[in-house]
């Protein structure tokens, strides 16, 4: 049955930019017992989901039926860089960028054991948005200041009550143990997201992207521009 769910899902797959149902799904559909579908987007997309989920699919953003339209930004990069120290996951790295090109804040630096923005799985969560941002390699020591690090440290300034300067580097840790000591004794500043559970701490990607909400809100809305999600 899970198999046939699978072939049913992956044929409406192909039925899905066409907006057609066609006799062959019909016969799958009739075969598993379901109603028949509307030929509407948001209705083949819910049976499409019922498929998958009825196969034991796990499905990842970028395999969505519907895609949303997207247009090419003409807004410039600010000046906020951002440094991501020895982050392991390419799927966080993925999400950074996706996050950094939405808000259009500015170059994204790597460590030498970040996963670079040209792995696969960096492209594949990115979401198409990794070749416009722009990315290099470089040295903790060579940051533009001030360098302001994102961290859970006691008694660390809240991120909602500073002020931000206009440009600067953020500095973003590992998953695992947060960033090096180095990078904390490096930097000119080190801030927190203020939390009340349990968890004392965010998914990284989580937390940048609170980061860079934040950010769009306290500079570029002070200065009479629109902030776009």
């Amino acid at each position: 049955m899970r198999r046939k769910h699978k072939l049913a899902g992956d044929h409406l797959r192909l039925l899905f930019d066409q907006g057609i149902i066609d006799e062959t799904y019909r016969q799958m559909e009739s075969y598993l017992e379901l109603p028949p579908l509307s030929p509407s987007s948001e209705a083949m997309a819910d049976r499409f989901h019922l498929h998958m989920e009825a196969a034991a699919v796990s499905i990842k953003e970028h395999n969505l039926l519907v895609k949303r339209l997207d247009h090419l930004s003409q807004v410039p990069y600010g000046s906020i860089g951002v440094y991501l120290e020895n982050l392991r996951s390419a799927y966080n790295v993925g999400n950074i960028l996706r996050t950094v090109e939405a808000f259009r804040l500015g170059p994204v630096y790597f460590s030498p054991n970040t996963p670079f923005v040209d792995h696969p799985k960096v492209i594949k969560t990115a979401m198409g948005v990794a070749s416009h941002v722009p990315c290099e390699r470089k040295e903790l020591g060579t940051l533009p200041h001030p360098r302001i690090a994102l961290e859970t440290v006691e008694n660390a300034p809240s991120l909602f009550a500073f002020d931000f300067p206009k440009s600067f580097t953020l500095l973003i840790g590992n998953e695992e143990y947060g960033l090096s000591q180095k990078a904390l004794e490096e930097a000119d500043h080190v801030l927190q997201i203020p939390l009340l559970g349990s968890k004392n701490s965010l998914n990284v990607a989580s937390a940048f992207a609170i980061v860079a909400a934040q950010l769009c809100n306290s500079l570029r809305i002070a200065a009479g521009e629109k902030c776009s999600s």
